[in-house]
């Protein structure tokens, strides 16, 4: 049943999904930028609405981690 990411991701989960750096997600989640929830003190993220998020702001593409982008 494990086959790709879960539909509701922690701050781990979605940090590989991405393949971004967890600071960089809180960055992005604390601006505003990136659609997620809190529950209790963790981050929750529906994959559904971060691969649309994804699609609407393509300068946010996965670059993978401790790649610049350039």
């Amino acid at each position: 049943m494990a086959d790709g990411p879960p539909e509701v991701m922690c701050l781990n989960e979605l940090a590989d999904y991405l393949r971004v750096s967890k600071s960089t997600l809180y960055k992005l989640v604390q601006r505003g930028g990136l659609p997620g929830q809190k529950v209790g003190k963790q981050w929750r993220f529906h994959k559904s609405a971060v691969d649309d998020w994804l699609r609407q702001h393509p300068e946010h593409k996965k670059h993978g981690r401790g790649n610049s982008g350039t």
